[in-house]
C-alpha cells in the first residue's frame, strides 16, 4: 500500500454504505481524512454504521441532505447510486469531485492492475485470470465487482502484486486517474439503460477503462467488435482476440488456441462449455500471457476450471439427465450463449422480471429446446414465444416448481437448463438466491430417484 497523503485533513463524503462504503470509510480514516457517511436507507440496525460511529465517523441516513456538501472536498459514491440524484447534481455544480471506490483503491495500490469489463463474461474472465495466477509464480488479488472490495484488497498488496479487478460501467463512470496496465473488454451490447439513459453513455462508461492508458499498456478487445473503437483515442497497444480469424493476439485456428502464433491448448481439452466461453478463454489467455504467466499455469486452469457459480454451472447428472444453473443469465444475450452451448435436447427454465423487452433475440437459438418451463412476470410473453416456435411449455409457479415439472418430461441424454433471460427481482432477491433454489431442488429430485 502506497503512503498517500492527499486525503490528510480533507472532508470526504462517502455516499452509500454497503460493503464498499464501509471499507472506503475505514481506509479514508487511515489516510487522515475527516469522513462523513450518508445512506438513503435506514441504518438503524446496521452494525457497520455503529462501528463507524465508534471510530468517529458521522453517519446520516434516510435521505441525502444538501447540507452534507458544506465543507466537503471529495465524494466517494456507491457505484449503484445514479448521478441524477439531487445531492450529486448539486455537487457537480459546486465542482466537488465524485469518484467511485475503485479509483481510491487504485491510488493506494503499489503494483500493476489487470482490469476487466464488458456486458457479458467479465466475471468468468476475471475468475479465469485469477485461477491462472494462482497456478503461477506471480501473485494476483481478485477485487472489484467480483465480490472483493477493491479498497480493502489494495491495502494487502505490494509493488510486485497484481490487482485483478472486475469493473462495472457504474464503477467506471467514477474514475479519474485509474490506469490498468492491462485492460480487457469482453464485449459490449445493450444493457443498464435504466441507469445510463442511452446506449452511447453506457458504451462511453465502458471505454473509460482505457482512458488513461499509455503506450506501455495494453487493451485486449473483441475482434468482432473492433469498429466500436473507431470513435475513441486508444493510447495503449490493442490486442485482439477472435474465435473466427487469426489476430496479433489470441485466436482459435483448427480447433487450437494460439497467442501470437504460439500454440497453447487444444479446444477439446478446455472444460468450460459453450462457444461464448471460448471468447472468455481467449481474453484470459491474452491477459495472462502479457502479464508473463507461463503456459503450464494457463493450461492447468483451462483443463480444470469448470466455471463459477450461477454461470452455466454444472450441478449434477442423474439418470442420464444433466442439470445446469445459469441463473446469472439475466438478459437474452446471456441466455443465447447458454442455449447455444448444448446440442442435446434442452428443458429450458426461463422467465422473471418484465423489463419491457421482448425475446425475439432468441429466435435463432432455440433449435435444441425440447420444452420450456416458464416462470415470473414474463410468463405471457414467453408463452407467446413458445407458441410462435412450436415449443411445448409448462407454466410454473417458481423455479422450485419448474424443477419438479421437468421430472415428468426428461429422458436419458437431456439437459435441464436454468437460464432465465430475465432478472430475478419479481420473485427472488438476487439471481444467486434463484440459482440456489434451483440447485437445492435438483438435489431433492436426485434424492427421490436414488
Amino acid at each position: 500500500m502506497k503512503n498517500v497523503t492527499d486525503y490528510q485533513g480533507k472532508q470526504v463524503l462517502v455516499l452509500g454504505l454497503a460493503k464498499s462504503g464501509f471499507e472506503t470509510a475505514k481506509l479514508l480514516l487511515k489516510l487522515g481524512a475527516t469522513v462523513i457517511v450518508n445512506d438513503g436507507g435506514s441504518l438503524e440496525a446496521s452494525e457497520d454504521a455503529q462501528a463507524l460511529r465508534t471510530l468517529g465517523v458521522r453517519v446520516f441516513d434516510q435521505g441525502h441532505p444538501l447540507e452534507l456538501l458544506e465543507g466537503t472536498e471529495l465524494i466517494v459514491k456507491n457505484p449503484g447510486i445514479p448521478y441524477r440524484i439531487e445531492i450529486l447534481q448539486e455537487a457537480l455544480k459546486r465542482n466537488i469531485p465524485i469518484i467511485t471506490e475503485v479509483e481510491l483503491a487504485y491510488r493506494i495500490h503499489e503494483g500493476r492492475t489487470i482490469a476487466v469489463t464488458g456486458t457479458n463474461g467479465k466475471t468468468t474472465v476475471t475468475s479465469l485470470i485469477g485461477d491462472m495466477f494462482k497456478h503461477s509464480d506471480l501473485k494476483g488479488h481478485l477485487s472489484g465487482n467480483i465480490g472483493y472490495v477493491a479498497s480493502k484488497v489494495a491495502q494487502e498488496t505490494d509493488e510486485k502484486d497484481y490487482m485483478l479487478t472486475e469493473l462495472s460501467s457504474f464503477q467506471l463512470m467514477g474514475i479519474q486517474t485509474y490506469r490498468p496496465h492491462i485492460a480487457v473488454i469482453t464485449n459490449i451490447y445493450s444493457a443498464h439503460l435504466d441507469y445510463h439513459g442511452t446506449q452511447d453513455e453506457y458504451v462511453r462508461a465502458k471505454m473509460n477503462i482505457f482512458r488513461n492508458q499509455t503506450a506501455e499498456d495494453f487493451l485486449i478487445f473483441n475482434s468482432a467488435q473492433k469498429e466500436l473503437l473507431s470513435d475513441y483515442e486508444v493510447n495503449g497497444q490493442i490486442i485482439y482476440f477472435s474465435t473466427t480469424e487469426e489476430t496479433d493476439g489470441s485466436y482459435i485456428k483448427d480447433e487450437k488456441v494460439y497467442f501470437r502464433n504460439e500454440f497453447i491448448i487444444d479446444v477439446k481439452d478446455i472444460v468450460l462449455p459453450g462457444k461464448h466461453n471460448q471468447e472468455n478463454v481467449l481474453a484470459s489467455v491474452a491477459a495472462c500471457k502479457l502479464a508473463g504467466i507461463a503456459n503450464e499455469a494457463i493450461i492447468k486452469t483451462l483443463t480444470t476450471f469448470k466455471g463459477i457459480s450461477h454461470r452455466l454451472e454444472f450441478v449434477t447428472e442423474q439418470q442420464g439427465v444433466r442439470y445446469y444453473n445459469d441463473s446469472k443469465a439475466t438478459n437474452t444475450l446471456a441466455a443465447s450463449f447458454a442455449l447455444d452451448a448444448f446440442k442435446e435436447p434442452i428443458h429450458w427454465i426461463c422467465g422473471g422480471l418484465d423489463r419491457g423487452n421482448g425475446f425475439e433475440d432468441l429466435d435463432q437459438h432455440v433449435q435444441s429446446v425440447k420444452r420450456m418451463y416458464i416462470v415470473g412476470e414474463t410468463t405471457e410473453k414467453l408463452k407467446a414465444f413458445a407458441e410462435q416456435h412450436d415449443i411445448d411449455y409448462t407454466i410454473c409457479h417458481d423455479v422450485k416448481d419448474a424443477v419438479n415439472q421437468t421430472a415428468e418430461y426428461t429422458e436419458d441424454g437431456d439437459v435441464v437448463l436454468l437460464s432465465p433471460a430475465c432478472a430475478s427481482w419479481d420473485q427472488y432477491k438476487t439471481f444467486e438466491v434463484r440459482g440456489d433454489e434451483f440447485i437445492r431442488q435438483v438435489g431433492v429430485i436426485c434424492q427421490m430417484n436414488d
